[in-house]
């Protein structure tokens, strides 16, 4: 979690996002992901733009001597007014261009936008239940760019852009893919202004119940609910909502080990 100068760096540098054409703000969001993987992997040049005793005109010129020819004029002024905020610490930096590049691609897709969150979910359920896309996601032998090109032809066609690019980048993360991409999901649902729960059921739920669920849990925590919902027959009964950092469990599996050790105990 961001604090202190980084988090009002952030809330600076977001408002300043989305702003054009779908199309440019598409734009905007890959060059911003590509300056990310470029301060990632030079801390040298990260420790400089973050560094409080250099002057702000300095780091934004170099920012332009860098970046300059290689991103477009919106994504170089972003950029540049980064480097002259005050970071907390040097890897908020990327992190933080990191996140508006995702927030960027979730805009790009305009009115489809609630598409995105539900469409990454399901690309992680469709590679959970894929033993051979698992196994070439964790080969050390191929490069990011070809587990990125086998993703995309198995997608094409068949997501939205906007999410096809997003998967691209959780490929390319340093994070592992499965966790890189339950942080894109979750920035996706930020820019929907809804909090995102994660429901473990034994059995399919009909429309009322999803809808009377989404309400007690919007109510409980004051905002806007998004539910994925996952079938998950080893809970035998039962729910097990995931939400933030809380784990709501009510499930009957649950209550049979909770039996259980109070049996051991």
């Amino acid at each position: 979690m961001l604090r202190g100068a980084s988090a009002e760096a952030r809330a600076e540098l977001a408002s300043k996002v989305g702003s054009g054409t779908l199309e440019d703000t598409a734009k905007l969001g890959d060059q911003l992901l590509a300056v990310a993987g470029v301060l990632r992997s030079e801390p040298a040049l990260r420790r400089v733009f973050t560094d409080g005793s250099v002057e702000g005109e300095a780091k934004a010129g170099l920012a332009a001597s860098v970046f300059g020819g290689k991103v477009g004029d919106p994504t170089l002024a972003l950029v540049k007014e980064a480097v002259q905020q005050r970071w907390t610490s040097s890897r908020d930096l990327a992190g933080v261009l990191e996140e508006l590049g995702i927030q960027a691609l979730v805009r790009s897709a305009g009115a489809q936008g609630p598409r995105v969150s539900d469409e990454l979910f399901a690309v992680g359920l469709l590679i959970d239940a894929n033993p051979d896309l698992r196994d070439v996601l964790s080969d050390p032998a191929r490069t990011p760019d070809d587990k990125a090109a086998l993703l995309s032809s198995v997608l094409d066609g068949k997501v939205l852009d906007s999410t096809q690019r997003l998967v691209g980048q959780a490929v390319r993360s340093s994070e592992p893919f499965g966790r890189a991409l339950d942080t894109i999901q979750r920035v996706a649902a930020d820019v929907q202004d809804e909090l995102l729960a994660v429901v473990h059921t034994a059995r399919p739920l009909g429309t009322t119940e999803i809808t009377r669920l989404t309400q007690a849990l919007g109510k409980a925590y004051a905002a806007t609910v998004h539910l994925h919902v996952v079938e998950d027959k080893d809970l035998i009964g039962g729910l097990r909502v995931e939400i933030g950092d809380d784990v709501i469990d009510g499930s009957v599996a649950s209550k049979l080990d909770n039996a259980r050790r109070r049996i051991a105990g």
